[in-house]
C-alpha cells in the first residue's frame, strides 16, 4: 500500500499546508485509489483498477457488481457529495485539486517535470499560475503533463466544470514531496504563484 498504485504519494501533505496558506479548506480521500479511484466517474472502466502498472490487485480481481456497489456507497458517493456540500456552501467556489505522478512508469521513460497544471477549456487559474511557474528559477512546468487536461467525469469534470468553477488540477512529482520537508516547499511554490489568483477569478 505504500506504492504510487495505491495512491498518490506526498499529495495530501502539499494539500494540508496549502490550504492553511490559503486559508481554505481542504478535503481528502480517506481510503485507497485501488479500493475505489474517487478521481473516476462511475461508469469510467478504470474506477476500480483489476491491473495497475504492471500489477495485479488481488482484492479486485474477480470483483463482482454487488462488491463494487458497496465501495461505491461506503467510500466513493460519500467523497462526492462532502466536495460539493463544501462548494456549494461557499460564495463564488474554485477548484484546486492537488495529485502527485511518478517519476517514471514501469517500463517508461523518465518524467523530466516537476509539476504540471492540468486544465480543459476553463484556463483563468491555470494559465496566469503557469506563467508564474515558469518564470521562477529552477522549476520545470508545463501544461496537461503527465496526463491530459480533460478526463469526463473526473473529479474536476464533476465539480467544476458543469458548473462554470474556475479550477486546476496540479500533479507533482513524488520524489520532490515524499517527505515534510518537500512538502511544505512546495506548497509554498504553489502558494506564491497562486497569489491573489484566486480571488482575480471570482
Amino acid at each position: 500500500m505504500g506504492r504510487h498504485i495505491a495512491y498518490d504519494i506526498g499529495a495530501a501533505g502539499v494539500a494540508c499546508h496549502l490550504g492553511n496558506l490559503l486559508d481554505a479548506p481542504v478535503i481528502l480521500s480517506n481510503f485507497s485509489r485501488l479500493v475505489v479511484d474517487p478521481n473516476r466517474g462511475e461508469e469510467d472502466p478504470t474506477l476500480i483498477m483489476r491491473l495497475y502498472d504492471g500489477t495485479i490487485v488481488p482484492g479486485n480481481r474477480a470483483i463482482t457488481e454487488e462488491e463494487a456497489e458497496e465501495r461505491l456507497d461506503r467510500c466513493y458517493r460519500p467523497y462526492h457529495e462532502a466536495v460539493e456540500k463544501l462548494l456549494q456552501s461557499r460564495d463564488a467556489p474554485a477548484l484546486v485539486a492537488v495529485h502527485s505522478f511518478t517519476p517514471r512508469l514501469n517500463g517508461r521513460h523518465p518524467r523530466p517535470w516537476h509539476i504540471g497544471l492540468l486544465h480543459a477549456w476553463d484556463t483563468r487559474i491555470s494559465d496566469p499560475m503557469l506563467e508564474r511557474l515558469q518564470a521562477m528559477s529552477g522549476i520545470t512546468s508545463a501544461p496537461n503533463v503527465p496526463y491530459s487536461g480533460y478526463l469526463p467525469g473526473d473529479s474536476v469534470d464533476t465539480h467544476a466544470l458543469k458548473h462554470g468553477r474556475p479550477n486546476v488540477l496540479i500533479e507533482l512529482r513524488q520524489d520532490l514531496i515524499e517527505t515534510d520537508p518537500g512538502q511544505t516547499k512546495w506548497a509554498e511554490i504553489l502558494a506564491a504563484s497562486m497569489d491573489g489568483l484566486l480571488d482575480e477569478v471570482k
